[in-house]
């Protein structure tokens, strides 16, 4: 098993590239060695607003509630037009549509001026919908 784990949701710092990656140390061996041929060093400001984030949890907290709260509102939105429910961990919403998701897509820009990704372009497995 190997995790990898970052700030850019943690922390909403998705442009600072700061994360780790733990796990089976065979694993990682080999890693490691495509890391450090691959890789790139980070800029010393971003070692320092790194070394801040992952030292403070407060904000996290903060920003689970603020998901949190944007999920609530955008379903209270959503629930009388759209079969749409809050997924059991994740950012994205992916409501049944009345037609397939790449022609809501579609439609919505077009007539709404709403992007919106359709559901099949991240998952395969549950036809771009919440299980």
């Amino acid at each position: 098993c190997v995790v990898f784990h970052s700030l850019s949701k943690r922390s909403n710092l998705p442009g600072l590239r700061s994360g780790f990656v733990a796990g089976d140390a065979t694993i990682l061996g080999a890693f490691l060695r495509y890391r450090t041929y691959h890789g790139c060093a980070m800029p010393a400001h971003h070692q320092l607003a790194s070394i801040a984030a992952w030292n403070d949890e407060a904000h996290v907290q903060v920003n689970r509630d603020l998901y949190r709260a944007k999920f609530d509102a955008v379903l209270d939105i959503l629930g009388g037009v759209l079969k749409v429910s809050a997924p059991d961990a994740g950012f994205y919403l992916w409501p049944e549509t009345p037609v397939d998701d790449e022609t809501f897509a579609s439609r919505l820009k077009a007539e709404e001026n709403v992007v919106v990704l359709p559901g099949r372009y991240l998952s395969r497995t549950v036809n771009g919908r919440n299980p």
